[in-house]
């Protein structure tokens, strides 16, 4: 599939933006066939994830940086000297939006807001994403992932109930509000397009966090309930719904209705547990959650895991619990295209693996390409 097939053929995106959140919102867009052109500043190396190792291509590249500006183009320019503004704004006049993921009180100081904008490109999209806003007394603040997954709960929510507070794996909160920065963009550039008058949109790594509290959040705010941590990641309130061993490994079985805790009982050999009055509801499930743990983990341990999916793949929602090397090695990785490989000059054999992209356009995954040298635009 060609750029031009793509939906997003003909949208121009100036994006001055560092590190994780705020590119990888980009590259999404630049999946779909935005042309995305990072303004990076070369007395400050550009975007700092240029740097960041422990894999590095060449100068002023990183498989990190390959991460989350695949498919972008560059464009070396000081925006706060008059010869680098005059640029800018000249790119300004053909661009449909400019995004930036700097600290909340920047925006403003750097002339890049729609106010600052609009007499250049009345139609322009100013998105701004940022640790905690730009409207509150936060909006100098510099902020990070970890940050917002401690102070907006989730680390309560997250490792055994006897541990420690623990963060997700990985900066979760930065995919997300890049998602959410990417989607705010966009809705703006539907509405200039019909109105011809542009906007501000902002989002903030901190609202995205406190957002993801999804229900558990409804339950404070109307019933007082905290939900806490739960031994093996279990559901708050469906059981089973959490990780079990199993002979070799571990297995991750949701049986969310009471169709699939029978199916899971009967391909098992275990139809006794559904009159066993301890577990033949959801909440009596709930209320005995240990002694079901126990129960399943004695039956599940009798297999491996390989064994119990060819048993119940596709009769109940179960997943293997793998390690990263299992995850990206797996068949079915393989079969539905999510690895990609790309062409980098300073690559081993000059090709750069990376995850394709996570949308189909008209069942085909988006051509990737590599992110680009720095000013090589």
């Amino acid at each position: 599939m060609s750029v031009a097939e793509l939906p997003l053929a003909g949208i121009k995106i100036l994006s001055i933006e560092q590190y994780g959140a705020g590119p990888y919102g980009t590259m999404l867009l630049a999946d779909l066939g935005a042309e995305v052109i990072k303004i990076e500043a070369p007395s400050m190396g550009g975007d700092v994830s240029r740097a960041t190792g422990p894999y590095f291509l060449g100068e002023q590249d990183s498989q990190f940086f390959q991460t989350f500006s695949r498919g972008k183009s560059s464009v070396a320019l000081e925006i706060k000297t008059a010869e680098g503004r005059a640029a800018f704004e000249a790119m300004v006049r053909e661009a449909d939006a400019v995004a930036n993921n700097l600290r909340g009180d920047q925006p403003a100081k750097m002339a890049i807001t729609y106010e600052d904008l609009k007499a250049i490109n009345p139609k322009i999209v100013c998105a701004h994403l940022s640790a905690y806003g730009r409207d509150n007394e936060r909006a100098s603040w510099p902020g990070y992932d970890y940050l917002m997954q401690a102070e907006a709960g989730l680390m309560s929510m997250s490792g055994e109930p006897d541990g420690p507070p623990v963060r997700c794996g990985l900066s979760i909160i930065d995919f997300h509000t890049g998602s959410q920065l990417a989607v705010a963009l966009l809705a703006g550039i539907l509405g200039a397009h019909r109105t011809g008058k542009g906007c501000d949109v902002d989002v903030a790594l901190f609202d995205t966090a406190l957002h993801q509290l999804s229900y558990p959040a409804t339950w404070y705010l109307n019933e007082g309930v905290q939900v806490g941590r739960l031994p093996r990641g279990a559901h708050p309130s469906i059981a089973p719904s959490q990780a079990f061993k199993t002979q070799d490994g571990w297995l991750m079985l949701m049986c969310q209705t009471p169709k699939f805790w029978e199916i899971f009982c009967t391909k098992t050999g275990r139809s006794d547990l559904l009159t066993d009055p301890r577990f033949s509801s959801i909440p009596a499930r709930r209320a005995n959650l240990a002694d079901l743990t126990d129960v399943l983990d004695t039956l599940l341990s009798t297999q491996p895991t390989s064994a119990w999916i060819a048993l119940l793949g596709g009769h109940v929602p179960v997943a293997p619990i793998y390690d990263i090397a299992q995850a990206l090695d797996s068949t079915h990785v393989k079969a539905i295209g999510m690895t990609d490989a790309v062409g980098h000059p300073d690559a081993k054999d000059g090709r750069l693996r990376l995850l394709a992209s996570p949308i189909k356009v008209n069942g085909k995954r988006p051509a990737g390409k590599r992110a680009p040298k720095m000013g090589e635009h």
